[in-house]
């Protein structure tokens, strides 16, 4: 009796085992439990680390490489000699533009003198004018006494009117004389300017580093000839600092909405198999990169390099935090992919209540919501903000005030309603906020701008009714890690069993009809 009483008790063990573990249940079907843990959702994407800085040096001027200085991984300097062109060419240029300017100096030295003569011309011309202004007057007074005949103070008349236009005459040389000085002048300027540009060339002959760092390419050798006629050729390519690089990832226009700035990112490299580095967003760049009409943008990720490990150029893998959540309740994908064979989908009815519970408890949350997902996003908010014993208080306050107004909402129209609880739900977040210290403010927006991130999902996951036959219940789901989903909302909790599977015919009826939602990253 004892060893039969043994058997059966281990019989009914061994069919609760097989009934929850996961293995074919007597019904046929394959169960898994609601669990709670974490959760992490990403995007998975390629990059390619590169220095945060990397200056390209070339050459401003044409000429023959005559000698270079530094090699790959060589350590240079801001203004260290880098390379030399051939500078004899230049000097000549130099030495030419010296003697025009010494040209032109002297010919602006012998325009001065000219002006000079000028000048004494019209100095001349008028001591002339003035001398033949006073014999008039002489002879004025003389034909008044009548010792002097007309004729006498006609031929002084016509001498001033000889002298004025002499002076004019002197004057208008003196005006072309002070031209040319200033012509002069502005030729030796010119060839100053030449003689500075000649100067500068020769200079740009010598090739300096722009920054410190490290030459990781070298583009040229020795006896090699640039042209710099119509860019700047590359000589050199200069890493500022390898200890901090970065990663330019490519991510695919579905995902870059879930992107942001300061979000985690993990990384590894094909040399280092066993090695994860990680990093932060530090940009999502708004140009869009269009190759084979696949549309992508391209997120920074920060990749400290302390030890000098990373090399610039290697592909990385990457995978970039989008949100993650604590103690969530975790329902498996497989169970949201199974469907019965034959079966029916849900009634409207249970669609409409469970979009109403929905509405309800959705009042987004970090926003505020009802039933069992208020409660989880209340502890979590009380956690991760620190919330006191009052702040606790409050917040239950407003999501059950919350929850409630979404529920009384009567509106028909689908948009109408949607735009009403968007109204309510930010409403929410403005109360919660206005009760939260500056430091658990900051936090709070952090939260809520990850959750709006998130879009909400409906699902049907199909559970074992007391006769054992399959049940739907419709659930509504947040983020997913690709092998389980954040439940939440619907009639389920934490060590619910739900059917994940079939037998082997089933799952084969199962592949024929059409299969429940899938969530990827």
């Amino acid at each position: 009796m004892l060893i039969a009483g043994a058997a059966v008790a281990l019989g009914v063990a061994g069919a609760a085992y097989w009934h929850f573990s996961g293995a074919q249940a007597p019904q046929g079907y394959r169960f898994a439990k609601i669990e709670r843990g974490d959760l992490v959702a990403a995007v998975s994407s390629t990059g390619t680390l590169n220095p945060v800085v990397s200056v390209q040096v070339g050459s401003q001027v044409s000429g023959q490489i005559k000698e270079i200085f530094v090699d790959y991984n060589s350590v240079v300097k801001k203004g260290d000699v880098i390379a030399r062109i051939d500078p004899d060419s230049f000097t000549l240029r130099v030495n030419q533009a010296m003697a025009d300017l010494e040209a032109g100096r002297a010919t602006a030295m012998t325009q001065r003198a000219n002006l000079g003569a000028l000048q004494a011309e019209v100095s001349r011309a008028q001591v002339t004018l003035a001398e033949a202004e006073r014999n008039l007057k002489r002879n004025q007074m003389l034909v008044e006494k009548g010792f002097v005949s007309q004729a006498a103070l006609e031929t002084s008349q016509s001498a001033v009117a000889t002298a004025r236009e002499q002076v004019k005459t002197a004057q208008a040389q003196r005006a072309v004389g002070e031209a040319q000085v200033r012509n002069g002048e502005a030729l030796v300027k010119q060839r100053e300017s030449q003689l500075a540009q000649a100067r500068v060339d020769l200079e740009r002959t010598t090739i300096r580093a722009p920054v410190d760092g490290i030459v990781i390419s070298r583009s040229v050798d020795a006896g090699q000839t640039v042209a710099a006629s119509l860019q700047a050729p590359t000589l050199f390519l200069i890493a500022r600092n390898l200890t901090d690089m970065q990663v330019e990832a490519s991510i695919d226009e579905s995902e870059i909405g879930r992107i942001a700035v300061g979000q985690g990112a993990t990384f590894t490299v094909d040399s280092f198999p066993g090695r994860t580095f990680r990093g932060k967003v530090t940009q999502v760049r708004k140009a869009a990169l269009v190759v084979q009409n696949v549309v992508t943008y391209v997120a920074i990720i920060s990749a400290p390099n302390p030890d000098l490990t990373l090399l610039p150029g290697m592909t990385t893998n990457v995978r970039i935090t989008v949100a993650n959540r604590d103690k969530a309740l975790k329902l498996p994908n497989a169970a949201l992919r199974f469907r019965p064979p034959g079966a029916e989908p849900p009634a409207k009815g249970q669609k409409g209540a469970q979009r109403k519970d929905a509405g309800a408890g959705n009042a987004p949350a970090v926003a505020g919501g009802g039933g069992g997902q208020g409660q989880a996003t209340r502890e979590r908010l009380v956690r991760e903000l620190g919330l006191s014993a009052e702040q606790a208080a409050k917040l239950e306050t407003i999501q059950r005030s919350t929850a409630e107004r979404i529920a009384a909402i009567s509106v028909d129209d689908p948009a109408q309603r949607k735009k009403e609880i968007g109204r309510l739900r930010a409403q929410s977040r403005g109360e919660i906020a206005a009760m939260l210290n500056e430091e658990q403010r900051a936090r709070y927006e952090t939260l809520a701008g990850e959750q709006r991130a998130v879009a909400t999902r409906s699902g049907t996951v199909w559970i074992a009714d007391a006769a054992g036959r399959p049940k739907a219940v419709n659930v509504r789901l947040g983020i997913t890690d690709g092998s389980h989903t954040e439940l939440l909302g619907g009639d389920l909790k934490e060590g619910d069993a739900v059917i994940v599977g079939g037998n082997t015919a089933g799952a084969r009826a199962e592949a024929k009809g059409s299969p429940g939602p899938r969530f990827g990253f």
